[in-house]
């Protein structure tokens, strides 16, 4: 069963709306889309599902995302998009009749778009996977199945490793999760150095970008045994990647997308210093105005701090 902290994330994360997005002004070739999939573990908290990406591909190579890519066609919606990239990298169904019997993916909301460094208007889209409504109904604990049953059951398909995190821990300073990767109490399993010696949770420190000060997050996650080693195209490709990581990095856009989300499902705001907007939906505009995110990316297209500046005073 959920946890009341939970329902209330849920609840809150149903009823937001987010502000109008420049999402649909972009080019099909500016469109991407990222999945941030919350389900409850055996205790009733709520996780999110994050990926390693592989070494060989061309973008954000070796860093750790959320599932998602670019859109295929115009009339492709975000969560379209980012349940689409979803079955492709980490092998979840794309629709709720290809999942196992008793599993549902509800679509909670979507955040405001965000300016990828790759220059594409990135929309994050929340879902939640659960146990079926009338299982959950008549099995209170059959929330517990889904960590249990359902996520070993995804298939990296595209990616070096599928892991885990607590989702509320992303508001926090210090790891103080009550349940870790592996189960233990709080303070056990949290991040470690390659030595073994304890690990920070949360490092940040603030930048220039978009003409403003940014907030860089870093978040470093604990390793779990439960984690799912990529295995792109059945034949092992993914393993070895990840072998020496004592602790995955989840930092950059990721890492604001998840601190975002998370302020709207807890209704709180986090233990550090961060950005108050949400995502960069007046910035896409004023880019979109100027010509500056056309179809075709050219190369000397790149934004440049003058278009970022000039964008700025629009």
């Amino acid at each position: 069963m959920l946890s009341q902290s939970s329902a209330q994330a849920l609840a809150r994360l149903r009823a937001y709306t987010p502000p109008p997005t420049n999402w649909f002004n972009c080019p099909l070739t500016r469109r991407a889309a990222v999945l941030i999939l919350l389900f409850p573990d055996r205790h009733g908290e709520l996780k999110v599902v994050l990926t390693m990406r592989a070494s060989t591909l061309r973008s954000y190579a070796g860093q750790a995302a959320l599932p998602g890519g670019k859109a295929d066609t115009l009339s492709e919606k975000p969560f379209d998009t980012a349940r689409r990239e979803a079955d492709e990298e980490i092998g979840l169904p794309a629709t709720d009749t290809r999942l196992p019997a008793g599993f549902a993916v509800e679509h909670l909301c979507e955040m405001p778009a965000n300016l990828a460094k790759t220059e594409l208007g990135v929309r994050p889209c929340v879902a939640f996977l659960r146990p079926a409504a009338k299982d959950e109904e008549s099995n209170p604990s059959a929330a517990a199945a889904v960590e249990d049953r359902m996520i070993p059951r995804l298939d990296p398909k595209e990616v070096a490793a599928v892991f885990t995190a607590p989702f509320r821990q992303f508001l926090r300073k210090e790891w103080t999760s009550s349940t870790t990767t592996t189960g233990g109490a709080s303070g056990e399993g949290g991040p470690k150095s390659k030595d073994g010696t304890p690990h920070s949770w949360y490092r940040g420190t603030w930048t220039d970008w978009h003409e403003s000060r940014w907030r860089m997050h870093n978040f470093y996650v604990p390793r779990s045994e439960h984690e799912m080693r990529g295995r792109r195209n059945g034949e092992g490709e993914g393993e070895g990647e990840v072998d020496d990581m004592p602790t995955f990095r989840v930092f950059g856009m990721t890492a604001r997308i998840l601190v975002d989300a998370a302020r709207v499902a807890y209704g709180e705001e986090p233990e550090f210093d961060h950005n108050s907007h949400f995502g960069d939906e007046d910035m896409i505009g004023r880019l979109v105005r100027m010509g500056k995110m056309g179809e075709v990316r050219r190369a000397g297209d790149e934004l440049t701090k003058e278009d970022l500046r000039e964008a700025s005073k629009i």
